[in-house]
């Protein structure tokens, strides 16, 4: 069940370093503004908020891949500790989106549900084992 927490954790850090990409690095693109419903004139107006908020999402990321890097190397305190903070925050963050705004439910969604199954997969894991 570890691995599995740990496999969920690595898709959840995937998803976020696109979301990552999507804003900072491709918010005013055609793609983007699509994905995120805003217009040309909204994305111009908000590109330095979506590029700061973009690099939350990659540290996030970030945090979750050297925790399961940690935990394969043998560092398994270090590891799922990390994973369980990234993976924690992602979901913290998809429930505030959540709440703030019920119409982007599914956006929400899929930012919240892979990093709370590792959540949960993980913690089932470290009890058992």
């Amino acid at each position: 069940m570890i691995v599995a927490g740990l496999v969920l954790a690595g898709i959840a850090g995937l998803i976020h370093v696109y979301i990552f990409y999507l804003e900072s690095v491709a918010w005013t693109t055609a793609r983007a503004r699509s994905i995120f419903g805003t217009t040309r004139e909204e994305a111009e107006t908000t590109r330095q908020l979506a590029f700061n908020q973009g690099f939350y999402n990659l540290f996030l990321a970030i945090a979750v891949v050297v925790g399961i890097v940690a935990h394969a190397v043998g560092a398994h305190t270090v590891g799922v500790t990390l994973v369980f903070v990234g993976t924690g925050s992602m979901v913290a963050a998809g429930l505030v989106l959540l709440v703030s705004a019920p119409a982007k439910a599914g956006a929400a969604l899929k930012q919240l549900v892979p990093p709370l199954l590792a959540v949960v997969a993980l913690a089932i894991g470290l009890s058992l084992g």
